[in-house]
Formats: C-alpha cells, sequence, structure tokens
C-alpha cells in the first residue's frame, strides 16, 4: 500500500486484540488485488438507547487505481454483529468478493452466464418435431423429450430451450430435453455452446 492503512474507532474504545484481527485481514486482500493504494477502516458501534443491545458496524474504504471499493452496509446476518469478531469477518468477506470482481473485470476476465441453447418449434407431426435452434440448426425431439410432458399442447412457433443430446438419431441431431420458455425469455442472439 502506498498509505498505511488508517483505523477509527467510535463510540467504541480501541482493542488491541481487534486491530490485530483487522491488520490480518486487510494483509490478506493483496491475494485478490495486488495494487491497493490505501485502506481505512472504520469501527464504531452507532449511537442507540440504552435499553438496546448494541450491534457494531465496520466500515472497509480500500481505493485502488482509479476506483474506490467501499463495504459500509453491514453484510451478513445483522443479529450476529453484536459481536465484533463475526462484523469484521462479514464486512471483510464483502470486501474480499468486491476486489476480486475488480480484478476479473481489470483482467477482462469478467463471467458470462449462458443458459441452455433456445430456439423454436418450427415442424411438429403427430410422434415428432423440430426446433429451429437460433445459431440456424434444426434438432428433432420426440414427444418424450418435452418436460412438460403435454407434447400436444406445443405449438409451430413457441419458443422453447433445449438440451442436446450426444450423437445423433435417425433423424439427424437429437434435443434429450425441450422447455417451453416465454417469449420474453427467448434471447435471439444466444447460440449453443460449442
Amino acid at each position: 500500500m502506498d498509505i498505511p492503512l488508517e483505523i477509527a474507532w467510535r463510540n467504541v474504545e480501541k482493542s488491541d486484540a481487534l486491530e490485530a484481527r483487522i491488520r490480518e485481514r486487510v494483509d490478506k486482500l493483496h491475494r485478490y488485488f495486488n495494487r491497493i493504494n490505501s485502506c481505512r477502516i472504520v469501527v464504531e458501534v452507532p449511537h442507540r438507547s440504552q435499553y438496546h443491545a448494541k450491534a457494531f458496524h465496520l466500515r472497509i474504504e480500500v481505493r485502488v487505481p482509479e476506483h474506490e471499493l467501499v463495504v459500509s452496509n453491514d453484510p451478513g446476518d445483522q443479529n450476529a454483529h453484536f459481536d465484533p469478531n463475526i462484523a469484521i469477518r462479514d464486512a471483510f468477506d464483502a470486501m474480499d468478493r468486491r476486489l476480486e470482481a475488480h480484478s476479473q473485470k481489470m483482467r477482462g476476465d469478467t463471467k458470462t452466464l449462458s443458459g441452455p441453447p433456445q430456439g423454436r418449434v418450427v415442424r411438429k407431426f403427430e410422434d415428432y418435431g423440430f426446433v429451429k435452434m437460433n445459431d440456424g440448426q434444426e434438432i428433432y425431439f420426440a414427444p418424450n423429450a418435452v418436460v412438460s410432458g403435454d407434447f400436444r399442447a406445443l405449438e409451430v412457433g413457441a419458443p422453447v430451450e433445449l438440451t442436446v443430446a450426444q450423437g445423433e438419431g435417425a433423424m439427424g441431431p437429437q434435443a434429450s430435453m425441450v422447455r417451453p420458455i416465454s417469449a420474453l425469455s427467448l434471447d435471439p442472439g444466444k447460440r449453443e455452446a460449442p
């Protein structure tokens, strides 16, 4: 770090044991992102009535090149934050996740979620049908592949998600599962994973 760690204590007495725990967790932040410029921690107990238990609150501010990452919303189980060690654990776990996501974003390793291939029913006969996937490939399916079990209710033009079976059947590539979806769920740009 370019600037030494700052720890502030508000409405709570400074504790050497808690400070040591905080310093230990700050030292581990570098495994998620190695270019941390500074880190500031505020440990506080917000003002409450004398009749209510006092929960600990941790605010973590981490500066990295061109960004400041902040955790201040008391992540985790709020009822457990009467123990300062749990408040520290939850806040630092949240910062670990933020730093890891920031690191992935900086490297261009952002995760993309892709679901099953999608398409539309293009032809349907008495005992089988065909789905045209978004990449143009046509896939054969039998009535027992329809998840809802209601092959007859499936209409031509209906959007579906499907699972393509390994190998080919007598009519070419075959779907082992066809699940009707809403037209709003259909992503025309989604292609089958290679």
